[in-house]
């Protein structure tokens, strides 16, 4: 039985939804003051659908676009909460009139030119496309090591590999 879209969830049913560790959440609590769970006896953390909705957006700020924490708190302190709920949800015009009414309250808009924003590289997209070739291009030559020759297929996967590994390097440096 699903729980209804304004029912409160717990930090068990956010982690599965977001697919991340329940020490995340509660890490992201100590950094994040705008989390606020509501707990119960026993420490017992709720979620309200709102808090839900923000820690998908910041999740979708960290892990897909490559912004720092540091970054992420720069966000939400300039642009406010809302804002960040709009980029989780991947509604650029309400993320367009936020940032525009951040904008003319004379306050700076956070962008992605700062330099502790941002860490290593985005993930790739769903569609498969790996640095400037796409798997499964017909145009796209054998790549030839000396003796042997690398595939289409095998050049996809090894691409994919160095892309997990940027990502695992990303990471590691916003853990130092």
């Amino acid at each position: 039985m699903d729980k209804s879209p304004d029912a409160f969830r717990t930090i068990s049913e956010v982690a599965d939804d977001l697919d991340l560790p329940q020490h995340v959440l509660r890490f992201w609590e100590t950094r994040f003051p705008q989390i606020k769970p509501m707990k119960r006896g026993g420490g017992r953390r709720y979620y309200r659908p709102e808090d839900v909705d923000l820690l998908k957006g910041i999740r979708h700020l960290l892990y897909d676009h490559g912004y720092t924490i540091k970054g992420v708190q720069k966000l939400l302190k300039t642009n406010g909460n809302k804002f960040v709920i709009s980029v989780g949800h991947g509604d650029l015009a309400s993320v367009e009139a936020l940032a525009a009414g951040v904008q003319d309250a004379g306050e700076p808009r956070v962008g992605m030119a700062e330099e502790d924003q941002i860490v290593g590289r985005a993930k790739p997209p769903i569609t498969r496309r790996f640095f400037n070739f796409v798997a499964g291009d017909d145009d796209q030559p054998e790549v030839s090591i000396g003796k042997s020759s690398v595939g289409k297929e095998d050049r996809a996967l090894l691409q994919e590999a160095l892309y997990d590994l940027l990502e695992c390097k990303r990471l590691l440096d916003q853990v130092r």
